[in-house]
């Protein structure tokens, strides 16, 4: 079930008149686990034993570390339950992946496992762990109502694709009986909107050009690459930003409020900036939870671009088992190596927050990252790489079309890091607004792709 699914419609219908018509804050909570174990069990219903010992790992190690003060023993618990949660990670997400790469470099022949990849694994083994070492830190005391541990897990706006939710953040707004949101529902219905346009109009039907060039890119040539390239890179930011869209939106509708994803990433004139901008739980969870802990910015320039590496490295391994992935995350660290060493020792003053030169810079390098990141093997990312230097006739699109595209679409990129939504939603009437949502409305749907697209981040 996703967000775009007409079934998902029905879901939170039913949920949202439920919830509200409900007086009792515990009541409240069991109803939104029900439906978040009904959200995650439409996709496969095996996959709740797995999610339920993560839940029950989360809660027993939290209590336990709260409940001693020895430091050796505290220790211990930690590390049992970081295991258990990475472990179960590890084995759905990576066993195949080191089993394969451990049999090229040793002579020894091993059974590859027909493993299915649960939906939102990395997300909540994030949530768990984060939890964990922030109780194990004392920067939260661990709570112990079981619900609660399990809503903060399982809390389905946010529960396969993020994003990555903090305890600190979500469980204080547990314990007393959230408000209606009258006053922001204008906010989160046009915010829900708007993800919907950017998944379901934009990324879905850009899927279809990007698709079919990944998949034969011997019968294109340098123009349509470079299409299928900007393409995907639009497609990604709105299937992802889309999809954080609605998940808070929809959070909010609940009364829950979770913190944005997204910033205008592409917007960035450098790539630590880009990062800043780019899937922000996840880049403030790699700074906070390995880069930090690895000695962070102490130290000589060696000891902290080892520290950038390996956190973009294992960054890089979070989003996929493939060394395509792991490329791409040490792309990424020797970008940001090198832009450390141009602000230290060539650039004058701070940077910018505007740059053509730099901003033009920074998107050309991401799109090359995500030349590696779409690719299915390093072959496939070698034979999308030589196509750009064929001047064939372009057949995905013509060119003038495209560019309008790729214009139109920077416009309104720049146009809505501008635009305050909540400013335009505060002044319209009730009336008014719903006239103006309806049209809206009516204005997209004949653009949906009717094709439902499950959104990329779910197989990570």
């Amino acid at each position: 079930m996703i967000f775009t699914d007409a079934k998902f419609f029905v879901f939170f219908a039913i949920a949202f008149g439920v919830y509200w018509a409900i007086t009792s804050n515990c009541w409240r909570k069991l109803w939104l686990l029900a439906c978040s174990v009904v959200f995650y069990a439409a996709w496969d219903w095996r996959f709740l034993g797995l999610v339920l010992l993560v839940i029950v790992n989360t809660y027993a190690a939290t209590l336990l570390i709260a409940g001693t003060d020895e430091p050796v023993r505290r220790r211990h618990v930690l590390i049992i339950g970081i295991v258990i949660s990475l472990g179960v990670l590890a084995f759905f997400k990576y066993y195949n992946f080191f089993i394969e790469s451990l049999s090229h470099l040793v002579a020894i022949r091993m059974r590859i496992q027909d493993i299915v990849l649960p939906i939102g694994i990395s997300f909540y083994t994030f949530h768990s762990l984060s939890y964990i070492i922030d109780t194990y830190r004392g920067k939260i005391n661990p709570t112990r109502d079981f619900v609660d541990v399990a809503l903060y897990i399982l809390f389905f706006p946010q529960l396969v694709a993020g994003p990555i939710v903090r305890a600190p953040d979500l469980l204080p707004q547990m314990r007393e009986l959230r408000p209606f949101p009258g006053a922001n529902l204008k906010l989160l219905l046009l915010l829900f909107l708007v993800g919907y346009f950017k998944k379901a109009v934009i990324s879905d039907n850009f899927s279809s050009f990007v698709d079919t060039f990944y998949e034969a890119p011997d019968k294109f040539g340098a123009v349509d690459g470079l299409m299928a390239v900007f393409f995907y890179a639009v497609q990604i930011y709105c299937d992802f930003s889309g999809y954080t869209d609605m998940a808070i939106a929809t959070a909010g509708m609940l009364g829950y409020r979770l913190r944005p994803n997204f910033n205008h990433p592409y917007l960035a004139p450098n790539i630590a900036e880009f990062w800043r901008r780019w899937h922000m739980s996840l880049s403030s969870w790699l700074r906070d939870y390995l880069y930090i802990p690895l000695g962070g910015n102490q130290g000589g320039p060696i000891f902290q671009a080892r520290n950038v590496m390996i956190t973009m490295l294992l960054g890089g391994l979070w989003h996929g088992a493939s060394w395509t992935f792991v490329l791409w995350g040490a792309l990424h660290g020797a970008g940001l190596l090198v832009w450390r060493f141009w602000r230290r020792f060539c650039s004058k003053g701070e940077s910018p927050r505007y740059s053509v030169a730099g901003n033009l810079l920074t998107f050309v390098f991401v799109c090359l990252g995500w030349m590696l990141f779409r690719a299915s093997s390093f072959e496939n990312f070698s034979a999308v790489a030589q196509r750009l230097a064929i001047p064939v006739a372009p057949s995905l699109m013509p060119w003038p079309a495209a560019l309008g595209l790729a214009a139109a679409l920077t416009v309104v990129h720049v146009a809505f890091y501008r635009l305050d939504l909540e400013s335009v939603t505060a002044g319209m009437s009730n009336v008014g607004f719903a006239i103006g949502y309806g049209i809206a409305v009516a204005v997209i749907l004949p653009f949906v792709n009717v094709a439902v697209q499950p959104f990329i981040y779910f197989q990570f």
